[in-house]
């Protein structure tokens, strides 16, 4: 199971939010990049980075962070927030991106995004299934898409995704634990989809039961940030049984 620890960004600095609630903001280190290089040095390999002003602007807005993590470290990045247009996919690959999070834009232009799996791939493209109450929420979780997640996850394995994020919106940034099964339903449903779990770990037996489960990577934010997880207890998630 890959460990993906996660920073967002708001005007450039990396925050937390709670529940998706941008006036539940926190703000952990005015350069995300310092923060990248300490999940580098503690020996993590990816990284979910979120440009939550992009997500609710409806463009990818904060460039010089994506740019100066890619340039600056090794990290494997998948980045998110608001990407609209297939220049802005190409320009983030081009920065060093290693995959794109689609989310509104997969709700609403379900077309455009078969074309852009067919061009740059699908190991490239992760799907965003941004939940509450099984509920699909666009537009940095400001709305509600009237779209089941079932029939969402449905389409798109039709399409040939195969990476898809799953955030409980109701868990995210509480610290209250991961929907482990909403996770397992989903697992049962849909086998052959590399499930990442996001939202809501809180401990090291979270990560132990979403590896159990079966999931195929797990985001962690908060956690780390508050001192719940240490960095280095990351590395021991892998390396010894459930």
């Amino acid at each position: 199971m890959k460990i993906i620890p996660a920073i967002d960004i708001i005007n450039g600095q990396c925050v937390r939010l709670s529940q998706g609630d941008y006036a539940q903001k926190r703000v952990y280190e005015t350069d995300p990049l310092v923060v990248a290089s300490e999940f580098e040095k503690a020996g993590l390999v990816y990284l979910h980075l979120v440009d939550l002003d992009g997500a609710k602007q409806g463009k990818v807005t904060n460039w010089e962070v994506v740019e100066a993590i890619c340039k600056n470290t090794t990290l494997q990045v998948d980045f998110g927030g608001g990407i609209k247009t297939k220049s802005e996919i190409r320009q983030l690959l081009e920065l060093g991106v290693k995959q794109v999070n689609i989310g509104s834009v997969a709700v609403k232009e379900p077309e455009k995004v078969s074309i852009w799996i067919d061009e740059f791939g699908a190991d490239k493209i992760i799907l965003s299934a941004d939940v509450r109450e099984e509920q699909i929420a666009i537009s940095g979780w400001t709305e509600t898409a009237g779209l089941s997640l079932q029939d969402f996850l449905t389409n798109y394995q039709q399409i040939g995704i195969t990476y898809v994020t799953c955030t409980d919106i109701s868990k995210d940034g509480m610290l209250a634990g991961p929907n482990i099964i909403l996770y397992k339903k989903l697992l049962t449903q849909f086998p052959s989809l590399k499930l990442i779990a996001s939202g809501g770990v809180s401990c090291l037996d979270d990560l132990k039961q979403l590896k159990a489960a079966g999931l195929y990577g797990v985001i962690v934010g908060k956690a780390i940030y508050e001192g719940r997880i240490d960095l280095a207890q990351l590395q021991t998630i892998n390396q010894s049984p459930c």
